[in-house]
């Protein structure tokens, strides 16, 4: 095997310890944006390298057989797997115990590679149809009250504020939260939906959505859905922070999260987190939750400093590195 395949083989395994670390880390608090470009790039790259590095192993005992020796490692596989299929006259051969290791493992990867785009693919097509379901909803249900311009009101007993992003995006707001809330509170809840419609944070959640959904088992998706979450929150939060004074919003938060609502229907993004349903919320959830929401209001009113300069540019070259390091292996000899 080449460097190539040690390579993406090294970036695939090093993700892992990277995303554990990144999760147990204090200072993505202080840029949340920085931190959710290295959550992105670990994603991506385990992806890549792990889908190469898999075919790459699986291609590289053909090069001496089928003339692939001088080709990429993305080229390779291609070429392997038509050897494989019987598509290529160089298929008749002997199979021996390390060729079946081989296909095994250029099976998986290819395998992988399907999975991953298919669970994308699958999560698009929920969110789609999800939100779909939830406009038809608010034409039927929802209504404008002066209290809150540019929003939907629902006329639900329950505290609850959130978006729903895309083409015809909304922010709706239920009735509960409107008795809760003052004037100023339900302003600097509503700059911080805006927040999130502008700045598309549904489409920076989704692929985490949709590694949590195959992978639920998986402590490293679950880590990265939670963290990534809270971050998109923290974002919105010092969006809103910089318009109006953060006390607001703060208050609106502790507000919300202590009546026990802020939740959102599937594919909406809530001003206090939380599941779609407060039913389905256990024990431990909810204490993180908490938690979160702890963590969200004392940043607040205790803004930490943000990272120097220097932090930014490393944390930017690792996270593109991660990226174009895994990309530049496939296309090298294998």
């Amino acid at each position: 095997m080449s460097a190539a395949v040690y390579l993406l083989g090294a970036v695939a395994i090093g993700c892992v310890p990277a995303a554990h670390l990144l999760a147990s880390a204090s200072w993505p608090r202080r840029s949340p944006a920085v931190a959710i470009a290295l959550w992105q790039a670990i994603g991506l790259g385990w992806g890549v390298a792990t889908v190469g590095a898999l075919a790459g192993v699986g291609a590289a005992g053909l090069d001496g057989r089928a003339g692939i020796g001088l080709s990429s490692v993305a080229g390779a596989a291609a070429r392997a797997a038509r050897l494989l299929l019987g598509t290529d006259s160089a298929a008749a051969r002997r199979w021996d115990v390390l060729t079946g290791l081989r296909v095994l493992s250029l099976t998986t990867g290819i395998l992988l590679l399907t999975l991953l785009c298919w669970i994308l693919l699958a999560a698009v097509a929920a969110v789609l149809r999800a939100r779909h379901r939830q406009r038809a909803l608010l034409g039927l249900l929802a209504h404008d009250d002066p209290k809150v311009p540019g929003a939907l009101v629902v006329d639900h007993p329950a505290a609850a504020a959130y978006c729903v992003p895309g083409l015809r995006s909304a922010i709706v707001i239920s009735a509960g939260a409107l008795d809760l809330l003052d004037q100023a509170e339900l302003a600097a809840v509503l700059a911080h939906e805006r927040a999130h419609l502008r700045a598309r944070h549904d489409l920076v959640l989704l692929p985490f959505t949709a590694l949590l959904r195959a992978f639920r088992w998986c402590a490293v998706a679950q880590e990265a859905n939670r963290e990534v979450a809270l971050l998109v929150e923290m974002m919105a939060d010092d969006r809103a922070r910089r318009l109006l004074p953060a006390r607001e919003l703060a208050t609106a938060l502790l507000r919300v999260g202590a009546s026990g609502g802020g939740a959102a229907p599937t594919g909406a993004l809530a001003i206090a987190g939380g599941p779609a349903t407060a039913a389905s919320v256990s024990t431990g959830s909810k204490a993180r939750l908490d938690g979160e929401l702890a963590a969200r209001v004392t940043r607040l009113l205790r803004p930490p400093p943000g990272l120097p300069v220097i932090a930014v540019m490393l944390l930017g070259t690792i996270a593109a590195l991660l990226v174009v390091a895994p990309a530049v292996a496939l296309l090298l000899p294998l």
